[in-house]
């Protein structure tokens, strides 16, 4: 588990100058949830990014959807975004 949200935190970091980020795993959290599957995750991901803050905040997020368009097709269910000042 670390080493995904690891692997998560790098493709991020590959795509555009990150200066903090924090990736939440709120998985546990929706276990009672009708669809709820054990092999995908809830993610809240915190993010301060002065590339990202340049952008709108429809546009920073797409950029980051696109970064992780593998990831939310096949691992993540649920992806939470919050873009830091």
């Amino acid at each position: 588990m670390k080493d995904y949200l690891k692997s998560i935190e790098k493709k991020l970091k590959n795509n555009f100058e990150v200066q903090n980020i924090k990736i939440i795993d709120n998985s546990s959290k929706h276990k009672n949830h009708k669809f709820f599957d054990e092999n995908k995750y809830h993610i809240q991901l915190k993010i301060k990014s002065n590339y990202l803050n340049s952008l709108t905040k429809i546009d920073a997020q797409r950029l980051i959807m696109k970064a992780l368009e593998d990831d939310l097709k096949k691992k993540i269910h649920a992806l939470e975004i919050n873009i830091e000042q």
